[in-house]
């Protein structure tokens, strides 16, 4: 080889063995190097970044391997493993703790390349046995959030993680906002469990439970719901590698749960979703759920099965922030979706199944966090609704149910009005509107309603039912009500119109009105403040007429009935047979809770009977004058005026001792009757009966006494033949 030929050889490659010398010294420098040195930069650097005391009391160590997933020249550069041993990070002065965490070590691999180009990329990040307290105080200041500084200029570098591990774990939770003490627990799983085998074993949990909190209607309902999921696809391929269990209080409620997890979370791979179970009790509440979440940096994509059930869906207002109405024992089943932001999120609660004591539900709600207040909307339906699983929405449920649930308020022994409070400390806590309906209504042959439907809308702690319609008794009933919460007392208002109910369906195990075609028609609109019924009642004003034609009338239907006042009137006058009745006109005028009678009759084939006076729903007394007027023979106890004192509790009524001059200076006249008579006339058009209905008849006598015939002995009422 000649010279110039050795020489440009040297110029060649001496550049490369310069290179290749300077590599293999750096790699003894950095396999040799001792990284103990850099801890305290470390820890200083750490410690401004997050506004915490962050101390690395073990060793730094470093461990170098080739990249298996590397592939051309870059599968060669070996990838550092760097473990940082016995961390500590501080918690802000207020807390109670003086750690916020404790680790035994963080171990992560870093690509070494691309460090050149400023981007530290992380595969995955393990933290080792981490022991964390989570703590928040009454002013709502917690440990969880860090205050990250601010460099004058944006960092020219970009750290790129993709998932985080763990192992064994210890939390403690303190939260005087929530009232919560918890400590968890999470460890390892002798082996992995397939997400398949975890939703079948939670799907019969929680059938099991749901049996025992709210029957075996609960249970097959449930149980049903979970088989048509399970025949759906899309189950995950993520398996189960951690246990946790929690033990404590909530809102000073005791608190046991207990589930599984995956053991790596995905922060950037959306197809790598991370399993979660849980199986959580709170006093008589059971929350229970098993599905994946996935995108954890955006706080998105939690899409879950979850079930519920307990004592009332009152009691999941602490855990769950949705304001419900207290109900009989339910459960629920159904699929959970949400985007999670702070702030700003949205759930849904989709295709869900269930039982509410004896009723069945199903729909899907959304719930929203955002706005000046959260909302809950959707739609709700029943197809067979128990009417008595109302009664709490309405504070008509039993003194028995109320002291279970621990909120029953005494009634006084003198009062005949419930007492009971509305609940609405909670209604300006969200906004809702929802509707619900219900097809069939399963209730005592007393109380025919077929079918229930409302629009309830809730703004601000204003509760309205526009429309609150219902089908009773072969007839509609169509009502508007509006409660306003946000007010001191309550502010209610009603408006409501009765049509067409059918006397022989309104009261069908009273033989002498099976045969009758009589309907009842009637229209209330009352304003009213206070927050119970007796309250409402008490300072109500408005207006209730009522129309009632070709009926019948006993002691026994009105003691039936619960009209304790009516069937000691009714006793009074005729004893114990039953009356027919040709029509029943009322029409009462009330101004804060008195309720005056412009007009109250009713007219019999004996006698035409008149009430005149007031009912005070304030202090529930009566002042009542009855004054019969009979037809034909004059028995004397259809001749005698009555009086009716005392209370709706302890009604007191006795034979007027002279002769009764009815209040207003004869209200038989013509000038004092014509005003109510003509008001009640559109109630007798909206009528579907007769041509000569019976009512028509009555109050034309009324406005005319001189021209018309009584209707028993002109134009008797029809009556339907018996089969």
């Amino acid at each position: 080889m000649s010279w110039r030929s050795r020489r440009l050889m040297w110029f060649v490659y001496a550049p490369v063995a310069v290179l290749l010398l300077l590599i293999a010294a750096a790699i003894f420098i950095v396999a040799t190097f001792d990284w103990n040195r850099l801890k305290p930069t470390i820890n200083e650097r750490v410690s401004q970044t997050i506004g915490r005391p962050f101390v690395i009391q073990g060793d730094i160590t470093v461990s170098w391997a080739r990249e298996p997933g590397e592939g051309g020249l870059a599968a060669w550069v070996p990838w550092p493993t760097l473990q940082a041993r016995d961390i500590v990070i501080g918690n802000p002065d207020w807390a109670k703790q003086l750690q916020f965490a404790q680790l035994d070590a963080v171990r992560f691999r870093l690509a070494p390349l691309r460090l050149l180009f400023h981007h530290v990329e992380i595969p995955t990040l393990y933290v080792v046995r981490p022991r964390i307290d989570l703590e928040r105080d009454a002013q709502g200041r917690a440990t969880w959030d860090f205050t990250f500084g601010k460099s004058a200029q944006p960092s020219s570098w970009a750290l790129d993680l993709h998932a985080v591990g763990f192992d064994h774990s210890e939390i403690t939770f303190d939260d005087a906002v929530n009232k919560a003490n918890l400590k968890i627990t999470v460890e390892p799983l002798q082996q992995a469990i397939p997400y398949d085998q975890i939703v079948a074993q939670q799907s019969a949990d929680a059938a099991e439970q749901a049996g025992k909190v709210a029957g075996a209607g609960a249970r097959q309902a449930v149980a049903k719901a979970n088989a048509k999921d399970e025949s759906r696809p899309g189950s995950t391929h993520a398996a189960y590698q951690f246990a946790w269990q929690a033990e404590g209080r909530y809102q000073g409620e005791p608190v046991k749960g207990t589930g599984k997890t995956g053991g790596v979370l995905a922060l950037q791979q959306t197809d790598q979703p991370f399993p979660l179970q849980a199986n959580i009790h709170v006093d008589d509440s059971h929350i229970a759920f098993v599905g994946t979440f996935t995108d954890p940096l955006h706080l998105a994509a939690l899409d879950i099965r979850l079930w519920f059930s307990g004592a009332s869906m009152a009691k999941l207002y602490p855990l769950i922030g949705v304001t419900l109405p207290d109900t009989p024992p339910f459960a629920t089943q159904g699929h959970l979706k949400a985007n999670l932001k702070r702030g700003d999120s949205h759930f849904s609660y989709e295709n869900f199944r269930g039982r509410v004591g004896g009723s069945d539900i199903a729909g899907n709600v959304t719930f929203d966090t955002g706005g000046p207040r959260p909302k809950l909307a959707g739609e709700v339906k029943s197809q067979v609704l128990r009417f008595a699983d109302l009664a709490p929405l309405i504070g008509a449920d039993t003194n028995a149910e109320k002291q279970r649930r621990g909120d029953a308020t005494p009634q006084p022994s003198d009062k005949a009005l419930p007492v009971e409070p509305f609940r609405t400390d909670r209604w300006r806590a969200m906004d809702a509107d929802v509707q619900f309906s219900a097809g069939h209504i399963v209730r005592d042959a007393s109380l025919p309603i077929d079918a229930l439907s409302t629009h309830v809308v809730m703004d601000n702690g204003v509760l309205r039912l526009d429309p609150l319609s219902f089908d009773l008794a072969g007839g509609k009933v169509n009502s508007n009500l509006s409660l306003d919460g946000s007010r001191t007392p309550m502010q209610g208002n009603i408006k409501l119109g009765a049509r067409h109910l059918k006397l022989k369906e309104l009261f069908p195990k009273f033989e002498p009105m099976r045969t009758s075609f009589g309907e009842i028609n009637g229209d209330a609109t009352l304003d009213a403040r206070g927050n119970s019924v007796s309250e409402l009642l008490g300072t109500s004003s408005g207006e209730v007429k009522l129309l009632m034609n070709d009926g019948a009338i006993s002691k026994a239907l009105l003691e039936t009935a619960g009209l304790n006042v009516g069937n000691i009137i009714i006793s009074k006058l005729f004893g114990d047979k039953t009356v027919k009745i040709n029509c029943a006109a009322s029409d009462l005028a009330a101004t804060n809770g008195l309720f005056q009678t412009r007009l109250f009759v009713f007219d019999t084939e004996d006698a035409t009977v008149n009430i005149d006076g007031t009912v005070n729903f304030a202090n529930e007394k009566l002042d009542l004058d009855v004054h019969p007027n009979s037809k034909g023979l004059r028995v004397l106890s259809l001749r005698s005026p009555l009086y009716v004192k005392g209370t709706l509790k302890n009604p007191d009524v006795g034979v007027q001792p002279g002769p009764l001059i009815l209040r207003g200076g004869g209200a038989v006249a013509l000038g004092v009757l014509a005003a109510p008579v003509a008001a009640l006339l559109p109630l007798v058009v909206t009528s579907k009966g007769e041509p000569d209905n019976a009512c028509a008849a009555v109050l034309e006598q009324m406005r005319n006494p001189s021209k018309a015939t009584p209707p028993s002995t002109k134009n008797p009422p029809k009556t339907a033949q018996k089969q």
